[in-house]
Protein backbone atom coordinates (compact mmCIF):
# COMPACT_ATOMS: atom_id res chain seq x y z
CA UNK A 1 0.00 0.00 0.00
CA UNK A 2 2.79 2.24 0.92
CA UNK A 3 4.47 2.15 -2.55
CA UNK A 4 0.94 2.12 -4.40
CA UNK A 5 0.33 6.15 -2.23
CA UNK A 6 4.06 6.86 -3.10
CA UNK A 7 3.87 5.73 -7.03
CA UNK A 8 0.23 7.15 -7.26
CA UNK A 9 1.36 10.69 -5.68
CA UNK A 10 4.45 10.69 -8.11
CA UNK A 11 2.53 10.31 -11.19
CA UNK A 12 -0.63 12.74 -9.75
CA UNK A 13 2.48 15.25 -8.85
CA UNK A 14 4.22 15.12 -12.39
CA UNK A 15 0.65 14.95 -14.51
CA UNK A 16 -0.44 17.54 -12.28
CA UNK A 17 2.63 20.04 -12.69
CA UNK A 18 2.43 19.56 -16.21
CA UNK A 19 -1.50 20.24 -16.43
CA UNK A 20 -1.14 22.94 -14.29
CA UNK A 21 1.41 24.71 -16.70
CA UNK A 22 -0.89 24.27 -19.44
CA UNK A 23 -3.84 25.33 -17.65
CA UNK A 24 -2.01 28.64 -16.67
CA UNK A 25 -0.81 28.82 -20.44
CA UNK A 26 -4.56 28.76 -21.48
CA UNK A 27 -5.78 31.50 -18.40
CA UNK A 28 -3.12 33.38 -20.17
CA UNK A 29 -3.35 33.24 -23.82
CA UNK A 30 -7.31 33.69 -23.03
CA UNK A 31 -6.93 36.55 -20.92
CA UNK A 32 -4.37 38.30 -24.02
CA UNK A 33 -6.92 37.00 -26.48
CA UNK A 34 -10.47 38.22 -25.26
CA UNK A 35 -8.88 41.30 -22.74
CA UNK A 36 -10.22 41.83 -19.36
CA UNK A 37 -13.61 42.60 -20.22
CA UNK A 38 -14.14 39.31 -22.07
CA UNK A 39 -12.12 37.16 -19.22
CA UNK A 40 -14.44 39.23 -16.49
CA UNK A 41 -17.92 38.06 -18.36
CA UNK A 42 -16.57 34.58 -18.64
CA UNK A 43 -15.45 33.90 -14.85
CA UNK A 44 -18.70 35.96 -13.79
CA UNK A 45 -20.45 32.60 -16.31
CA UNK A 46 -17.91 30.68 -14.62
CA UNK A 47 -19.37 29.84 -11.09
CA UNK A 48 -23.01 28.99 -12.67
CA UNK A 49 -20.97 26.88 -14.82
CA UNK A 50 -19.45 25.12 -11.92
CA UNK A 51 -22.88 25.07 -9.91
CA UNK A 52 -24.64 23.39 -13.25
CA UNK A 53 -21.53 20.99 -13.45
CA UNK A 54 -21.93 19.95 -9.94
CA UNK A 55 -25.76 19.16 -9.21
CA UNK A 56 -25.51 16.96 -12.73
CA UNK A 57 -22.59 14.84 -11.23
CA UNK A 58 -24.31 14.20 -8.04
CA UNK A 59 -21.12 13.05 -6.28
CA UNK A 60 -21.43 9.83 -8.27
CA UNK A 61 -17.88 9.83 -9.20
CA UNK A 62 -16.58 10.31 -5.53
CA UNK A 63 -18.85 7.33 -4.65
CA UNK A 64 -17.80 5.04 -6.74
CA UNK A 65 -14.11 6.00 -6.72
CA UNK A 66 -14.58 5.27 -3.06
CA UNK A 67 -16.27 2.17 -3.36
CA UNK A 68 -14.34 0.70 -5.70
CA UNK A 69 -11.43 1.18 -4.16
CA UNK A 70 -12.41 -0.47 -0.93
CA UNK A 71 -12.47 -3.52 -3.13
CA UNK A 72 -15.41 -5.01 -1.56
CA UNK A 73 -18.03 -4.92 -4.33
CA UNK A 74 -18.61 -6.15 -7.92
CA UNK A 75 -17.48 -3.44 -9.63
CA UNK A 76 -19.36 -4.26 -12.92
CA UNK A 77 -23.04 -4.08 -10.82
CA UNK A 78 -21.86 -1.06 -9.14
CA UNK A 79 -21.51 0.56 -12.06
CA UNK A 80 -24.77 -0.24 -13.59
CA UNK A 81 -26.63 0.16 -10.52
CA UNK A 82 -25.62 3.76 -10.62
CA UNK A 83 -25.46 4.79 -14.31
CA UNK A 84 -29.49 5.57 -14.25
CA UNK A 85 -29.18 7.85 -11.65
CA UNK A 86 -26.85 9.74 -13.42
CA UNK A 87 -28.63 9.54 -16.55
CA UNK A 88 -31.66 11.23 -15.44
CA UNK A 89 -30.20 13.44 -12.95
CA UNK A 90 -28.41 14.80 -16.40
CA UNK A 91 -31.79 14.93 -18.67
CA UNK A 92 -33.42 16.46 -15.78
CA UNK A 93 -30.51 19.01 -15.48
CA UNK A 94 -30.37 19.81 -19.39
CA UNK A 95 -34.07 20.82 -19.65
CA UNK A 96 -34.02 23.45 -16.32
CA UNK A 97 -31.17 25.00 -17.68
CA UNK A 98 -32.61 25.91 -21.10
CA UNK A 99 -35.90 26.71 -19.23
CA UNK A 100 -33.92 28.97 -16.88
CA UNK A 101 -31.45 30.59 -19.27
CA UNK A 102 -32.84 33.92 -19.58
CA UNK A 103 -33.27 34.52 -16.54
CA UNK A 104 -30.29 33.31 -14.86
CA UNK A 105 -28.76 35.55 -17.25
CA UNK A 106 -30.81 38.59 -16.64
CA UNK A 107 -31.89 38.52 -13.29
CA UNK A 108 -29.16 37.19 -11.62
CA UNK A 109 -25.69 37.72 -13.57
CA UNK A 110 -27.37 41.26 -14.85
CA UNK A 111 -25.84 40.54 -18.74
CA UNK A 112 -28.42 38.98 -21.15
CA UNK A 113 -25.46 38.58 -23.54
CA UNK A 114 -24.60 35.48 -21.28
CA UNK A 115 -28.17 33.68 -22.43
CA UNK A 116 -26.19 31.61 -25.38
CA UNK A 117 -23.53 30.91 -23.10
CA UNK A 118 -25.76 29.41 -20.39
CA UNK A 119 -27.50 27.68 -22.98
CA UNK A 120 -24.09 26.41 -23.98
CA UNK A 121 -23.76 24.55 -20.53
CA UNK A 122 -26.42 22.60 -20.84
CA UNK A 123 -25.05 21.01 -23.84
CA UNK A 124 -21.55 20.69 -22.45
CA UNK A 125 -23.31 18.79 -18.94
CA UNK A 126 -23.26 15.11 -20.28
CA UNK A 127 -19.96 15.09 -21.45
CA UNK A 128 -18.26 16.30 -18.28
CA UNK A 129 -19.83 13.75 -16.22
CA UNK A 130 -18.87 10.86 -18.76
CA UNK A 131 -15.76 12.07 -18.21
CA UNK A 132 -16.10 12.35 -14.26
CA UNK A 133 -17.11 8.69 -13.97
CA UNK A 134 -14.84 7.24 -16.13
CA UNK A 135 -11.83 8.54 -14.32
CA UNK A 136 -13.23 7.20 -10.59
CA UNK A 137 -12.93 3.86 -12.04
CA UNK A 138 -9.02 4.63 -11.85
CA UNK A 139 -8.80 6.43 -9.23
CA UNK A 140 -10.77 3.49 -6.73
CA UNK A 141 -8.29 1.26 -8.68
CA UNK A 142 -5.43 3.56 -7.68
CA UNK A 143 -4.49 3.63 -11.44
CA UNK A 144 -3.60 7.33 -11.94
CA UNK A 145 -1.36 7.21 -15.48
CA UNK A 146 -4.93 6.93 -17.31
CA UNK A 147 -6.12 10.11 -15.06
CA UNK A 148 -3.10 11.91 -15.66
CA UNK A 149 -2.63 11.31 -20.02
CA UNK A 150 -5.90 11.86 -20.51
CA UNK A 151 -6.07 15.40 -18.53
CA UNK A 152 -2.79 16.37 -20.51
CA UNK A 153 -4.80 15.80 -23.94
CA UNK A 154 -7.32 17.76 -22.65
CA UNK A 155 -5.40 20.42 -21.78
CA UNK A 156 -4.07 20.67 -24.72
CA UNK A 157 -6.53 20.82 -26.96
CA UNK A 158 -8.25 23.51 -24.75
CA UNK A 159 -4.76 25.59 -25.60
CA UNK A 160 -5.11 24.89 -29.19
CA UNK A 161 -8.48 25.89 -29.91
CA UNK A 162 -7.35 29.13 -27.95
CA UNK A 163 -4.79 29.68 -30.61
CA UNK A 164 -6.75 28.17 -33.56
CA UNK A 165 -10.30 29.76 -33.34
CA UNK A 166 -10.44 32.18 -30.81
CA UNK A 167 -9.06 34.71 -33.08
CA UNK A 168 -11.56 33.42 -35.43
CA UNK A 169 -14.63 33.49 -33.79
CA UNK A 170 -13.98 37.35 -31.11
CA UNK A 171 -14.91 39.50 -34.36
CA UNK A 172 -18.14 38.17 -33.93
CA UNK A 173 -18.78 39.27 -30.66
CA UNK A 174 -17.10 38.82 -26.79
CA UNK A 175 -20.70 37.23 -25.99
CA UNK A 176 -19.90 34.42 -29.03
CA UNK A 177 -16.37 33.75 -28.19
CA UNK A 178 -17.52 33.21 -24.46
CA UNK A 179 -19.94 30.82 -25.50
CA UNK A 180 -17.76 29.53 -27.77
CA UNK A 181 -15.33 28.26 -24.93
CA UNK A 182 -17.66 26.99 -23.23
CA UNK A 183 -19.11 24.49 -25.83
CA UNK A 184 -15.06 23.56 -26.39
CA UNK A 185 -15.11 21.71 -23.51
CA UNK A 186 -17.30 19.17 -25.51
CA UNK A 187 -14.25 18.66 -27.56
CA UNK A 188 -11.75 18.16 -24.96
CA UNK A 189 -14.07 15.83 -22.86
CA UNK A 190 -14.92 13.71 -25.63
CA UNK A 191 -11.36 12.86 -26.28
CA UNK A 192 -10.52 12.67 -22.47
CA UNK A 193 -13.55 9.84 -22.28
CA UNK A 194 -12.07 8.08 -25.33
CA UNK A 195 -8.62 7.79 -23.70
CA UNK A 196 -9.75 6.73 -20.28
CA UNK A 197 -11.87 4.36 -22.19
CA UNK A 198 -9.17 2.70 -24.30
CA UNK A 199 -7.35 2.04 -20.73
CA UNK A 200 -10.40 0.13 -19.12
CA UNK A 201 -10.01 -3.95 -18.98
CA UNK A 202 -10.72 -5.83 -22.46
CA UNK A 203 -11.75 -8.79 -21.25
CA UNK A 204 -15.15 -7.65 -19.36
CA UNK A 205 -18.08 -9.24 -20.51
CA UNK A 206 -21.51 -8.31 -19.76
CA UNK A 207 -24.32 -10.81 -18.41
CA UNK A 208 -28.06 -9.84 -18.28
CA UNK A 209 -27.85 -10.36 -14.79
CA UNK A 210 -25.63 -7.39 -14.35
CA UNK A 211 -28.26 -5.09 -15.02
CA UNK A 212 -30.02 -6.24 -12.54
CA UNK A 213 -30.78 -3.43 -10.30
CA UNK A 214 -28.54 -3.61 -6.78
CA UNK A 215 -30.39 -2.07 -4.30
CA UNK A 216 -27.46 -2.10 -1.46
CA UNK A 217 -25.43 -0.79 -3.56
CA UNK A 218 -27.69 1.82 -4.96
CA UNK A 219 -28.14 2.93 -0.91
CA UNK A 220 -24.12 2.90 -0.12
CA UNK A 221 -23.43 5.03 -3.20
CA UNK A 222 -26.29 7.57 -2.03
CA UNK A 223 -25.12 7.71 1.20
CA UNK A 224 -21.62 9.24 0.11
CA UNK A 225 -23.45 10.95 -3.16
CA UNK A 226 -26.09 12.89 -1.06
CA UNK A 227 -23.67 15.12 1.31
CA UNK A 228 -21.00 15.40 -0.76
CA UNK A 229 -23.05 16.59 -3.41
CA UNK A 230 -24.75 18.74 -1.30
CA UNK A 231 -21.21 20.19 0.35
CA UNK A 232 -20.49 20.81 -3.07
CA UNK A 233 -23.25 22.43 -3.98
CA UNK A 234 -23.19 24.92 -0.97
CA UNK A 235 -20.00 26.18 -2.37
CA UNK A 236 -21.09 25.78 -6.09
CA UNK A 237 -24.10 28.33 -4.98
CA UNK A 238 -21.59 30.57 -2.47
CA UNK A 239 -19.63 30.75 -5.92
CA UNK A 240 -22.70 31.96 -7.93
CA UNK A 241 -24.00 34.00 -5.83
CA UNK A 242 -21.07 36.30 -5.28
CA UNK A 243 -20.81 37.85 -8.72
CA UNK A 244 -24.67 38.44 -8.39
CA UNK A 245 -24.20 40.23 -4.50
CA UNK A 246 -20.96 41.84 -5.64
CA UNK A 247 -22.39 43.72 -8.44
CA UNK A 248 -25.73 44.41 -7.21
CA UNK A 249 -24.52 45.99 -3.84
CA UNK A 250 -21.49 47.94 -5.93
CA UNK A 251 -24.05 49.40 -8.53
CA UNK A 252 -26.36 49.93 -5.35
CA UNK A 253 -24.08 52.34 -3.86
CA UNK A 254 -22.45 54.09 -6.40
CA UNK A 255 -19.79 51.97 -8.29
CA UNK A 256 -19.52 51.62 -12.17
CA UNK A 257 -20.47 48.62 -14.12
CA UNK A 258 -17.44 48.47 -16.03
CA UNK A 259 -15.69 48.76 -12.76
CA UNK A 260 -16.96 45.53 -11.05
CA UNK A 261 -16.51 43.59 -14.41
CA UNK A 262 -13.10 44.62 -14.63
CA UNK A 263 -12.08 44.27 -11.03
CA UNK A 264 -14.05 41.15 -10.49
CA UNK A 265 -12.51 39.88 -13.65
CA UNK A 266 -8.83 40.97 -12.45
CA UNK A 267 -9.09 39.03 -9.18
CA UNK A 268 -10.97 35.95 -10.48
CA UNK A 269 -8.86 35.83 -13.56
CA UNK A 270 -5.69 36.71 -12.41
CA UNK A 271 -4.91 36.58 -8.81
CA UNK A 272 -6.56 33.62 -7.98
CA UNK A 273 -5.90 30.91 -10.51
CA UNK A 274 -2.16 32.62 -9.49
CA UNK A 275 -2.59 31.53 -6.02
CA UNK A 276 -3.66 28.27 -7.02
CA UNK A 277 -0.65 26.78 -8.58
CA UNK A 278 0.60 24.86 -5.95
CA UNK A 279 -3.22 23.47 -5.73
CA UNK A 280 -1.96 20.86 -8.46
CA UNK A 281 0.49 19.46 -5.41
CA UNK A 282 -1.83 19.44 -3.05
CA UNK A 283 -4.98 17.67 -5.19
CA UNK A 284 -2.40 15.11 -6.45
CA UNK A 285 -1.80 14.30 -2.77
CA UNK A 286 -5.54 14.34 -1.93
CA UNK A 287 -6.29 12.12 -4.86
CA UNK A 288 -3.91 9.65 -4.08
CA UNK A 289 -4.52 9.50 -0.40
CA UNK A 290 -8.96 8.63 -0.86
CA UNK A 291 -8.48 5.05 -2.14
CA UNK A 292 -4.99 4.35 0.05
CA UNK A 293 -7.46 5.70 3.10
CA UNK A 294 -10.80 3.80 2.41
CA UNK A 295 -8.80 0.67 2.12
CA UNK A 296 -7.29 1.63 5.74
CA UNK A 297 -10.29 2.32 7.32
CA UNK A 298 -12.42 -0.68 5.87
CA UNK A 299 -9.86 -2.40 7.72
CA UNK A 300 -10.02 -0.35 10.73
CA UNK A 301 -6.25 0.66 10.51
CA UNK A 302 -6.28 4.36 12.54
CA UNK A 303 -2.19 4.24 12.63
CA UNK A 304 -2.19 3.96 8.71
CA UNK A 305 -4.90 6.86 8.02
CA UNK A 306 -3.08 8.94 10.76
CA UNK A 307 0.55 7.92 9.16
CA UNK A 308 -0.65 8.55 5.43
CA UNK A 309 -2.42 12.26 6.80
CA UNK A 310 0.84 13.51 8.35
CA UNK A 311 2.73 12.58 5.41
CA UNK A 312 0.02 14.47 3.02
CA UNK A 313 0.39 17.75 4.86
CA UNK A 314 4.10 17.35 5.07
CA UNK A 315 4.58 17.60 1.54
CA UNK A 316 1.70 20.12 0.88
CA UNK A 317 3.82 22.25 3.44
CA UNK A 318 6.86 21.75 1.23
CA UNK A 319 5.55 23.37 -1.79
CA UNK A 320 3.18 25.61 -0.31
CA UNK A 321 5.65 27.66 1.95
CA UNK A 322 8.33 27.77 -0.44
CA UNK A 323 5.52 29.15 -3.40
CA UNK A 324 4.19 31.85 -0.28
CA UNK A 325 7.49 33.18 0.39
CA UNK A 326 7.87 33.83 -3.74
CA UNK A 327 4.99 35.53 -3.71
CA UNK A 328 5.13 37.67 -0.73
CA UNK A 329 9.07 39.29 -1.82
CA UNK A 330 8.53 39.12 -5.95
CA UNK A 331 4.48 39.72 -5.88
CA UNK A 332 5.21 42.33 -9.14
CA UNK A 333 7.48 40.17 -11.01
CA UNK A 334 5.57 37.22 -11.53
CA UNK A 335 2.14 39.41 -12.26
CA UNK A 336 4.26 41.07 -14.84
CA UNK A 337 6.31 38.29 -15.79
CA UNK A 338 3.12 35.61 -16.04
CA UNK A 339 0.34 38.23 -17.01
CA UNK A 340 2.42 41.57 -18.81
CA UNK A 341 0.44 43.75 -15.93
CA UNK A 342 0.84 44.64 -12.32
CA UNK A 343 -3.15 44.84 -12.22
CA UNK A 344 -4.77 43.37 -8.87
CA UNK A 345 -0.85 43.26 -6.95
CA UNK A 346 -2.40 44.59 -3.88
CA UNK A 347 -5.30 41.85 -4.18
CA UNK A 348 -2.48 39.64 -4.47
CA UNK A 349 -0.30 41.20 -1.38
CA UNK A 350 -3.04 39.76 0.87
CA UNK A 351 -4.37 37.10 0.22
CA UNK A 352 -0.71 35.12 -0.15
CA UNK A 353 -0.48 34.51 3.55
CA UNK A 354 -3.84 33.35 4.16
CA UNK A 355 -3.82 31.06 1.15
CA UNK A 356 -1.39 29.11 3.17
CA UNK A 357 -3.46 27.30 4.94
CA UNK A 358 -5.53 26.49 1.87
CA UNK A 359 -2.75 23.55 1.63
CA UNK A 360 -3.91 21.93 3.87
CA UNK A 361 -7.70 21.57 3.07
CA UNK A 362 -7.33 18.88 0.22
CA UNK A 363 -5.58 16.27 2.32
CA UNK A 364 -8.00 17.11 5.32
CA UNK A 365 -10.86 17.08 2.87
CA UNK A 366 -10.10 13.73 1.37
CA UNK A 367 -9.23 12.30 4.98
CA UNK A 368 -12.84 13.09 5.79
CA UNK A 369 -14.28 12.05 3.45
CA UNK A 370 -12.99 8.47 3.01
CA UNK A 371 -13.57 7.41 6.43
CA UNK A 372 -17.16 8.17 5.63
CA UNK A 373 -17.36 11.70 7.20
CA UNK A 374 -18.93 13.64 4.31
CA UNK A 375 -21.40 14.67 6.69
CA UNK A 376 -19.25 16.83 8.59
CA UNK A 377 -17.74 18.22 5.48
CA UNK A 378 -21.17 19.00 4.31
CA UNK A 379 -21.37 20.80 7.24
CA UNK A 380 -18.38 22.89 7.69
CA UNK A 381 -18.95 23.89 4.09
CA UNK A 382 -22.18 25.02 4.94
CA UNK A 383 -21.24 27.07 7.70
CA UNK A 384 -17.96 28.54 5.76
CA UNK A 385 -20.10 29.58 2.19
CA UNK A 386 -22.68 31.15 4.65
CA UNK A 387 -20.06 33.33 6.28
CA UNK A 388 -18.38 34.35 3.05
CA UNK A 389 -22.00 35.15 1.36
CA UNK A 390 -22.68 37.50 4.68
CA UNK A 391 -19.52 39.02 4.85
CA UNK A 392 -19.49 39.48 0.63
CA UNK A 393 -22.83 41.45 1.39
CA UNK A 394 -22.52 43.31 4.43
CA UNK A 395 -18.89 44.60 3.72
CA UNK A 396 -19.67 45.12 -0.01
CA UNK A 397 -21.76 47.83 1.41
CA UNK A 398 -19.04 50.26 3.10
CA UNK A 399 -17.88 51.26 0.08
CA UNK A 400 -14.22 49.69 -0.40
CA UNK A 401 -14.62 48.09 -3.64
CA UNK A 402 -13.59 44.55 -3.77
CA UNK A 403 -11.76 44.39 -0.44
CA UNK A 404 -15.22 42.92 1.11
CA UNK A 405 -14.76 39.83 -0.86
CA UNK A 406 -10.96 40.26 -0.26
CA UNK A 407 -11.39 39.92 3.63
CA UNK A 408 -14.64 37.48 3.57
CA UNK A 409 -12.56 34.74 1.20
CA UNK A 410 -9.56 35.18 3.81
CA UNK A 411 -11.82 34.56 6.72
CA UNK A 412 -13.97 31.47 4.66
CA UNK A 413 -9.93 29.49 4.35
CA UNK A 414 -9.09 29.76 7.89
CA UNK A 415 -12.58 29.39 8.82
CA UNK A 416 -12.61 25.95 6.97
CA UNK A 417 -9.18 24.80 7.67
CA UNK A 418 -9.57 24.83 11.39
CA UNK A 419 -12.50 22.78 10.94
CA UNK A 420 -11.72 20.51 9.01
CA UNK A 421 -8.75 19.99 11.53
CA UNK A 422 -11.48 19.77 14.70
CA UNK A 423 -13.04 16.96 12.90
CA UNK A 424 -10.21 14.68 11.77
CA UNK A 425 -8.62 15.47 15.49
CA UNK A 426 -12.03 14.49 17.08
CA UNK A 427 -12.63 11.34 14.54
CA UNK A 428 -8.66 9.38 14.62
Amino acid sequence: MKENFIKSTLILIIGGFFTKILAMTIKIGMARVIGTQGLGLYMMLLPTFNLCITISQFGIPLALSKLISEDTRNNKKLFLSILPISIIINIFMMIFIILLAPAIANTFLKNKDLTISIYAISLVIPFTTTSSICRSYFFGKNQMLPHVISNLIEEILRLLIIIWFIPIIIPYGINITVCFLILSNIVSESISTIILLLYLPKNVTFHKNDFILNKTYVKESLQICIPNTTSRLIGSIGLFLEPIILTNVLLKVGYPSWYVTKEYGILSGYIIPLLLIPSFFTLAISQALLPTISKAYAKKDKALIKKKLKQSITLSLMIGVPTTIIMMTKPSLILKTIYHTTAGIKYLKVLVPICLFQYFQSPLGSTLEAIGKSKELMKITLLSTIIRTLLTFLLSYLKIGLWGLIIAISINILLTTILEYYQIKKYL
